[in-house]
């Protein structure tokens, strides 16, 4: 299991990404990372549309209505330009500490 501590602080880059391959609603977005993850990131509605407000704010993604064919509004979801910017500059930093980390774990090889 994944501290709720570490899912908090991917939330924004995973998200960012996922939108990054085109347009979702909500639930499809939860499904994508479901499927991404193999279940470890199983967020839900409660955690997922605060996040997708507060990016809507940040100018970081936007939104639109439209209907289903089910005849349901449902709300999709797309990046910005200043949100793909913003996915450049997460990939960065995560990729700096994940780099970081590996040299941690990963023991030095010495030729004893």
């Amino acid at each position: 299991m994944i501290s709720k501590a570490l899912v908090a602080a991917s939330t924004k880059p995973v998200l960012l990404s996922v939108l990054s391959n085109g347009e979702m609603y909500g639930y499809q977005i939860i499904q994508r990372v479901i499927d991404l993850s193999g279940g470890v990131l199983d967020w839900s509605e409660g955690m997922l549309y605060p996040v997708l407000h507060r990016l809507e704010k940040e100018g970081l993604i936007r939104s639109r209505w439209e209907m289903s064919e089910q005849g349901r509004r449902r709300k999709y979801y797309s990046l910005t330009v200043s949100g793909r910017h913003e996915l450049e500059q997460e990939r960065a930093q995560w990729l700096k500490v994940h780099s970081v980390l590996s040299r941690l774990w990963t023991p030095a090889l010495t030729n004893d």
